[in-house]
C-alpha cells in the first residue's frame, strides 16, 4: 500500500461548463510513501448517454438498457518499456502529472440526470502497479451543448413558433352547468428564470366557485431496445383568482420559469426532455380535459465566468 493518495483535478473554462472545442486540462496527483514501480498511468476522457430500467414480461423481470458513446480519449502519462516489468518509477512523496484533452467538435447533448438515465462527461485516471494492484479515480465534468436547436429538428416554422402566442379552449361540465376556459400564453419558448404572462378567461355557468390552477409539467422520455418509458412530474406554478358562480372573469397571471430546470432537449437518441404548461379548474368534480400548451425551456444566461479548479477523489 505504498500509494497513499491518488486523485484528479481539472480546470474550469467558460465559467462552470465545457463545450465542444474546449481544452480540458488538469492534473493527476500521486502521493507515495516510498519509491514505487508502476506499469502504466493513464487518464481517460469520455462522454456518453445511458438508460436502464426493469419491466415485466409475463412472470419474468426484464432489463432494458442501452448506451450511446459520444467520444473516448486516452492520454498515457507513464508506461513501462517492456509492458509489465514495472520499469517506470514514481518517487516518494507528492508527484503531479499534468494532462490535456481537446473536446471533439461534434453535436452532443448537455449533461443531464434523469429518472432512468443520464448523460455524463467523465474523467478517469488509472494507475496499475501489478494486475492485482490497480488504483482508480474519476470525476464528472459539466458539459453544455453548442447545438443551436437542441430542442427541435431544424425547422424554420418551429423556431418562429417559439415567439408566437398560443391559445386553447375547453368546456368542463358540472352538475349545475358548464364552465368555459380560454387560456392564452404569451409565447412558447422561455429561458430559464424568465417570466411569462398567461391570460385565463373563465365563463362560469355553474352554481359553484372555480379557481384556475397552473402547473409546469415535465416529461422525461427514455428509449432502449425498441421500448419507451416515460416519467412525468408536475410543479404547481400557482393559482389564479377564484371565479364565483354565474360570473365571468379574465385573470392575468405572471409565471416564472425556475432557473434550475434543465432546458428542453431532443438531440439525444436515448433521452429526451419536454415540458408543457397545464391549466386546470382545480376541482375534482369538473369533468373535461385540462388545457395543455407546449412549452420550450431555453438555456438561460451564464451565471459565472470565474475560472476554478475542481478536485476528484
Amino acid at each position: 500500500m505504498s500509494i497513499k493518495r491518488f486523485s484528479l483535478e481539472y480546470n474550469h473554462v467558460n465559467g462552470r461548463t465545457f463545450s465542444v472545442g474546449d481544452v480540458l486540462s488538469g492534473r493527476v496527483i500521486v502521493v507515495a510513501s516510498k519509491e514505487t514501480k508502476v506499469q502504466v498511468l493513464v487518464v481517460k476522457a469520455k462522454g456518453s448517454a445511458e438508460v436502464k430500467w426493469y419491466g415485466q414480461d409475463g412472470p419474468n423481470t426484464v432489463s432494458y438498457q442501452d448506451e450511446k458513446k459520444y467520444f473516448y480519449l486516452e492520454h498515457i502519462i507513464l508506461q513501462d518499456k517492456n509492458k509489465g516489468d514495472g520499469s517506470e518509477i514514481i518517487r516518494q512523496g507528492r508527484t503531479v502529472y499534468p494532462f490535456s484533452f481537446v473536446i471533439p467538435n461534434k453535436d452532443m447533448p448537455s449533461s443531464y440526470e434523469g429518472r432512468w438515465g443520464r448523460i455524463t462527461y467523465n474523467l478517469q485516471a488509472e494507475l496499475t502497479q501489478t494486475i492485482w494492484s490497480i488504483h482508480k479515480t474519476s470525476i464528472d465534468f459539466p458539459f453544455l451543448t453548442k447545438s443551436e436547436f437542441p430542442f427541435t429538428p431544424k425547422s424554420e416554422m418551429s423556431i418562429i413558433g417559439l415567439k408566437e402566442r398560443q391559445s386553447a379552449t375547453i368546456i368542463s361540465f358540472y352538475g349545475s352547468g358548464k364552465v368555459i376556459l380560454n387560456v392564452t400564453s404569451e409565447k412558447m419558448g422561455l429561458m430559464q428564470g424568465e417570466t411569462m404572462e398567461v391570460s385565463v378567461e373563465v365563463i362560469n355557468g355553474s352554481n359553484g366557485t372555480v379557481t384556475p390552477k397552473f402547473f409546469l409539467c415535465e416529461k422525461q422520455i427514455f428509449l432502449a431496445q425498441l421500448k419507451t418509458l416515460v416519467h412525468t412530474n408536475e410543479i404547481l406554478f400557482g393559482s389564479g383568482e377564484s371565479v364565483l358562480a354565474r360570473t365571468s372573469r379574465t385573470i392575468i397571471n405572471v409565471l416564472s420559469i425556475p432557473r434550475q430546470l434543465s432546458p428542453t432537449f431532443c438531440n439525444c437518441s436515448l433521452i429526451k426532455l419536454e415540458y408543457t404548461l397545464k391549466v386546470t379548474l382545480g376541482d375534482p368534480l369538473a369533468r373535461g380535459p385540462d388545457i395543455k400548451l407546449p412549452l420550450v425551456i431555453l438555456l438561460g444566461s451564464s451565471i459565472s465566468s470565474n475560472p476554478q479548479t475542481v478536485h476528484g477523489t
